[in-house]
């Protein structure tokens, strides 16, 4: 293997690294550098983000206990305001004489007038019903005597709790469906006679009013009393469900006491921690469990995002207000606040890696300005070594291309003067035919011309005109004969432009009318004046008719029937609209060694020293430069057939000429 001289070696013959050579492993260490310092940009934005979070979370958990603690202490003032303002009502329906009457001596006087004082009490105080009960337990007094679904006059109610608990004397409130079927809250008081309980009166206060309560906590909520049992809540399903597990013994004692009438009561459909404060009694809890059960538990409220357990316990009262407070919005609003400060981070990292981007390739720029510095030194140096190499091949390019144009302006030259030898040699060869053409209207002129004389001398100037008429004729025809020989012979460069295909076909064949006659040879020209146009250079074109026509009658010379068929059609070439003109003779045909060698300059089939064999090599030639071609082919029905095609239109990076 070669090595360059200057490349340096250590002294056992190995080629020494290059002071620019990294080591195979430094690449990796840079990318293990990298992969490093991406994943700790990575790991500070996502603390950052938790960060960002956990506080906003934090916030928003603080802000929905306050709200929500506020909503829950105006649910408490409206419970309380609805309920418990009744509950001093027992103690005072002992002061009423009929009562006391009634429960001391019962006849049924007593009874309608204590029944009459209780209806006009409960109508005005708005509640649901108020009784008085002797100390077995039996109502003696109702005021809803007229309904009797809530009368329970004469019914034995001994099982209750308030008629027990007031009955040893206690004033008692507690919550119960009552026998009717509809919930209330009862209230109870003793009737004394003295130190002696004669009785116990009682009020039942509705709670259908709490009912249009429930918008105002704006979320799922729920009234449990002593026995941790729901007996209100914005949730149908939720109601007489039981938050804690009852003891067998407590369910016993609840069905003997119809606390809750006939229902069963089932475990409270979601799992919830509850602690409360003994102080302030407020309750704080969070579901657990199964969350798409709790989901489906809590309806329309229930999400993903978990639900905050707040409550507190009613004043004067056994009973506990739970509301179920969303953390949707504040986990969502926690999100948003993680995602920007993850995008914070981000940023401020970003910032920092630029800001370092940025010096690292400043130093760099200025590293690569010195060597840059030192490389144009070097390269102004080689530069101008290679300019002068550069100039001298310029200048002699130059003189071969000044060279080269001049011999091309040579060729075309000589082409221009082979063609116009070419026009000149047939106009050699037709000289003989013209002379017979132009002899006889120059004789009759002649003779015309001393006719008209005579007659103007004898003063017939009728006769004289007929003959002059008759000369003008004569020198027309002549002039027709004469017109088609100038512009054949003129010298001329091409110049293509429209062209009338079939009349430069009438031309041509003008040129051949006296050897058609003398040959004999029919013509069958379908290629009609005003028919068929091309672009084209009309002389030249002529010109190739001329040496095509030529050889066609020179080709049946020796044949029997001399038939000369001209033909046009337009077909497509390459995608281009053209003219093709077929130009076919009767003659014995082309062998295949002259099909391959037709168009080599100085290839002939005719005898020695008749042709130099030019004529259709310049033909193909000067069809080419107008943008034809030039074929030949054997007909199958004998004789030869030279298919000349000339374009429709210009060719599109060709201008077209004015004239």
């Amino acid at each position: 293997m070669n090595r360059p001289p200057d490349a340096p070696q250590d002294t056992t013959g190995h080629a020494a690294l290059t002071p620019g050579a990294a080591p195979a492993g430094a690449g990796w260490g840079r990318l293990v550098r990298r992969a490093l310092l991406l994943l700790l940009g990575v790991a500070l934005v996502a603390l950052a983000g938790v960060g960002v979070y956990q506080r906003s979370f934090a916030q928003g958990e603080h802000s929905l206990k306050a709200a929500t603690n506020s909503r829950l202490d105006l649910f408490a003032s409206v419970v309380e305001a609805r309920v418990r303002r009744l509950e001093p009502v027992p103690a005072t329906i002992q002061l009423n004489p009929t009562v006391l009457a009634l429960l001391r001596a019962p006849d049924p006087a007593r009874e309608r007038a204590a029944n009459d004082y209780l209806a006009r009490l409960n109508a005005h105080l708005g509640s649901v019903a108020v009784y008085v009960l002797d100390v077995r337990g039996v109502v003696l007094a109702s005021s809803n005597l007229t309904e009797r679904d809530d009368s329970l006059l004469g019914e034995d109610v001994s099982y209750r709790p308030y008629y027990l608990e007031a009955l040893a004397g206690r004033s008692t409130r507690h919550f119960a469906i009552g026998s009717g079927g509809q919930a209330g809250y009862f209230a109870s008081h003793p009737i004394y006679d003295g130190p002696r309980v004669l009785g116990v009166a009682a009020i039942k206060i509705g709670l259908d009013a709490l009912e249009q309560t429930w918008p105002m906590l704006a979320a799922p909520a729920l009234v449990a009393d002593a026995n941790q049992v729901v007996i209100l809540s914005s949730q149908p399903a939720w109601r007489y469900t039981s938050l804690s597990p009852l003891p067998a013994e407590r369910r016993v004692d609840l069905q003997l006491a119809r606390t809750y009438g006939a229902l069963r009561v089932p475990q409270f459909p979601i799992e919830v921690m509850l602690s409360v404060d003994e102080d302030t009694q407020e309750v704080q809890g969070a579901v657990s469990g199964d969350e798409a059960r709790h989901r489906n538990a809590l309806g329309a409220g229930g999400n993903r995002a978990g639900h905050l357990v707040l409550g507190r316990s009613l004043d004067g009262m056994d009973w506990r207000v739970l509301i179920f407070a969303s953390l949707a919005a504040v986990r969502q609003q926690a999100l948003i606040d993680g995602v920007g400060g993850a995008v914070t981070a981000a940023f401020l990292i970003l910032l920092a890696l630029y800001w370092t981007q940025r010096r690292r390739i400043e130093k760099e720029r200025l590293a690569s300005r010195r060597l840059l510095e030192q490389a144009n030194a070097e390269l102004e140096h080689q530069v101008g070594l290679r300019t002068q190499e550069l100039t001298d091949t310029n200048e002699q390019l130059r003189r071969e291309v000044a060279e080269r144009e001049q011999t091309e302006k040579t060729l075309r030259a000589a082409q221009d003067e082979l063609v116009h030898a070419g026009k000149m040699a047939v106009l050699g060869q037709l000289a003989a035919s013209i002379t017979h053409e132009l002899t006889q209207p120059l004789g009759g002129i002649r003779t015309l011309a001393g006719n008209a004389a005579e007659f103007m001398r004898r003063g017939n100037h009728g006769a004289a005109q007929d003959n002059l008429s008759i000369v003008a004729r004569l020198v027309e025809q002549m002039a027709r004969i004469i017109d088609p020989l100038k512009s054949f012979s003129r010298k001329s460069s091409a110049s293509p432009g429209a062209t009338d295909v079939g009349r430069v076909v009438e031309q041509a064949l003008f040129l051949f009318q006296l050897r058609l006659r003398h040959d004999q040879v029919r013509v069958d020209n379908r290629c009609e004046p005003g028919c068929w146009h091309g672009w084209c250079d009309a002389n030249r074109l002529e010109q190739v008719l001329v040496n095509l026509v030529g050889n066609a009658l020179d080709a049946m010379r020796e044949s029997g029937e001399r038939v000369l068929t001209l033909t046009a059609e337009r077909r497509e070439q390459g995608g281009v609209p053209v003219v093709a003109l077929e130009v076919r003779d009767s003659g014995k045909g082309l062998s295949e060694t002259d099909l391959q060698r037709l168009f080599e300059p100085f290839y002939t089939t005719k005898p020695s020293g008749v042709g130099l064999g030019l004529g259709l090599a310049i033909c193909r030639d000067l069809v080419a430069e107008f943008g034809g071609d030039l074929q030949a082919h054997n007909h199958p029905d004998g004789g030869a057939c030279f298919v000349l095609t000339v374009p429709v239109e210009p060719p599109v990076d060709t201008p077209t000429p004015t004239r």
